[in-house]
């Protein structure tokens, strides 16, 4: 991603230091946090990366945690109320309630906090917002783009603040279902593009630079979780109990989100029976599928989840103990390279005092 020309966005002190093992400096890095330690902002601030500020409040914790400002700085949006952005390809209506939202700041916040910062010495400013997730829509980039665009705009205005980028956030969405339509991302731009000459060049803003954060669109169709089926239950339901769990995809179990299941030498056979498809946590819904039509099972059978770049090993976790799972990376030339190993007792034991 880096000899692509991509950055990093970081929410937490770890993220910013995996990034720059990656070869990542500066303003290759914008931090995004919330709730965020002294500490991790004066790291941030000591290696030069963009802060993105997410209260107000967080003004008062940098004079006393920085020996200045930097001159580049960050301020996280959110407009309140309910956002939407029209139909998805399936006729659905693309809404979210950025009102109920912990994330950002209101409109009068924001213009006063960019008001403080410029007397504080900050003289490069950006706007940031994330208000959908996972859209399959293209029109939710354009919709996000018209209101942070006229929000520069006039801010610009009202404060003689330089915006200098705009950062629109993710929330463009990637098919799960087989059925899915993917997103045009060449349309989606050249709308944003539109909207850009009318709002920003009819202002005489031509110079803001645009920043995206479309993590799930590029990674997550690009990593699979491969498990085996243990166990075929039989009772109220039909279960296949395998060897992956939501400690290694937590999505499902969380969001009930739909992650498409096929099974190695099986992928031209009748989906005539119903699984749910569990692991072999003390939990009911650690479920990776609820009644998913599939091939009839056997103990031994290799089930590939789809789609699990994203949202997959990053969320996972120890919960009954259970030890995270390797990670391979398919090269170019057909290779498998070992990326990341397995946990062991001994990593989960590591921290603990006896």
């Amino acid at each position: 991603l880096k000899e692509e020309g991509c950055g990093c966005d970081c929410a937490s002190l770890s993220e910013l230091m995996l990034s720059e093992r990656c070869g990542f400096q500066g303003e290759e890095i914008m931090f995004s946090s919330n709730d965020t330690p002294d500490e991790e902002y004066r790291y941030a601030y000591d290696h030069n990366v963009i802060i993105n500020l997410d209260d107000i409040s967080h003004i008062e914790h940098l004079k006393k945690s920085l020996p200045s400002f930097p001159k580049k700085m960050s301020c996280r949006y959110n407009p309140g109320g309910i956002f939407s952005a029209g139909e998805s390809h399936e006729g659905f209506q693309v809404m979210d309630t950025p009102g109920d939202s912990k994330f950002g700041m209101t409109r009068s916040q924001i213009s006063d906090a960019f008001k403080e910062l410029k007397e504080l010495g900050v003289q490069e400013f950006g706007i940031h917002a994330f208000l959908a997730s996972n859209t399959l829509s293209n029109a939710y980039y354009p919709k996000l783009a018209g209101i942070l665009f006229q929000l520069a705009a006039d801010l610009e205005q009202e404060t003689g603040c330089h915006v200098t980028f705009i950062n629109l956030s993710g929330g463009i969405g990637i098919p799960y279902k087989p059925e899915d339509r993917e997103n045009d991302i060449a349309l989606i731009g050249e709308q944003v593009r539109q909207v850009y000459d009318e709002i920003l060049g009819t202002a005489g803003m031509n110079d803001i630079s645009l920043y995206t954060e479309l993590g799930r669109y590029m990674l997550g169709p690009n990593g699979c979780l491969v498990t085996k089926v243990r166990h075929l239950k039989h009772s109220y339901r039909e279960y296949a109990g395998v060897d992956a769990c939501s400690c290694d995809l937590m999505r499902p179990a969380m969001y009930g989100a739909y992650h498409h299941i096929t099974v190695m030498g099986k992928e031209n056979l009748p989906l005539d029976h119903v699984y749910d498809v569990t692991g072999s946590l003390c939990e009911n819904n650690d479920k990776l599928a609820v009644q998913r039509s599939l091939p009839l099972l056997a103990e031994g059978d290799i089930l590939v989840i789809h789609d699990t770049g994203a949202h997959g090993h990053s969320m996972g976790f120890n919960y009954n103990g259970k030890l995270r799972s390797a990670e391979l990376l398919l090269c170019s030339d057909g290779s498998v390279k070992l990326i990341r190993r397995a946990e062991t007792p001994e990593d989960y034991f590591r921290t603990m005092i006896f």
